[in-house]
């Protein structure tokens, strides 16, 4: 009788435990949906550890040399465009705002509004690398790419250079320190480019993350690739609001 009598909630609470096993999102190996969603959490913090640790390094070397080589740095910041490098934080912050409304979309499972805040993220993206792109024209147009055809001409002689006027115009640079200006050229492609680089990647994910997001594969609960990229965005967020400071405004100030 008794064995009759619990045989049903018995097989009930296989079913359901069956059931939470088998969403899709839940791996074998994680004993609870909870316990998998941590540990991604954990992976992904770590991850943003070794990355800060990674531009640490850049950020290290940049403030060395410039310690040591300050008149070149001050004079090859002069010459990158700051209505520029202000429009890619605004839209980057602007970005990142989008992604956190993303984030809040899946969480109280608005599958129209989070794929509208993962595009607009993804465009504002897109744009960011849009005006990179004509930075980094605007140095290959001047020869201030490190390597055989960098110039250091508007340094040494920035008289001859009227169109490109927050060059050090009252302090001409010797030819020695001018040819420092190409390291500060080296770090701004190096940590600029890097950066892009992170984008580029972020980008890609948002594409991956938008068509999971219209199958409705985050609102239902199962939010931690939406939280996980958010970190990760954000994390590109802050390190542009270093380079921005460091890279463009060093000594600015209206010439005489």
């Amino acid at each position: 009788m008794d064995s009759a009598l619990t045989t049903p909630h018995t097989h009930e609470a296989h079913a359901h435990e069956h059931e939470h096993i088998s969403l899709p999102q839940h791996r074998h190996h994680f004993e609870t949906e909870e316990q998998q969603r941590e540990a991604g959490s954990f992976g992904m913090w770590l991850f943003l550890l070794t990355e800060i640790m990674f531009f640490g390094g850049m950020f290290f070397a940049y403030l060395l040399y410039r310690n040591w080589y300050y008149p070149a740095f001050a004079a090859a910041s002069n010459q990158l465009n700051v209505p520029m490098g202000a429009t890619n934080t605004v839209i980057l912050i602007s970005s990142g705002f989008f992604m956190a409304l993303g984030v809040w979309a899946s969480e109280v499972r608005k599958k129209k509004t989070l794929v509208i805040m993962l595009l607009l993220t993804t465009i504002f993206g897109c744009a960011f690398l849009g005006v990179k792109y004509f930075e980094y024209k605007e140095k290959y147009e001047l020869h201030h790419i490190p390597g055989n055809n960098f110039s250091i001409a508007m340094f040494v002689n920035p008289q001859n250079y009227p169109q490109y006027p927050d060059t050090y115009a009252e302090k001409p640079l010797a030819p020695d320190m001018a040819q420092k200006t190409q390291i500060f050229f080296f770090l701004y492609f190096a940590m600029t480019g890097m950066h892009a680089l992170h984008m580029i990647i972020g980008i890609g994910l948002l594409v991956w993350l938008i068509i999971r997001a219209q199958r409705g594969d985050f609102t239902n609960g199962y939010v931690a690739p939406i939280e996980n990229f958010g970190l990760y965005w954000h994390f590109v967020d802050i390190v542009w609001l270093f380079l921005f400071p460091l890279l463009y405004l060093i000594n600015r100030h209206p010439l005489h």
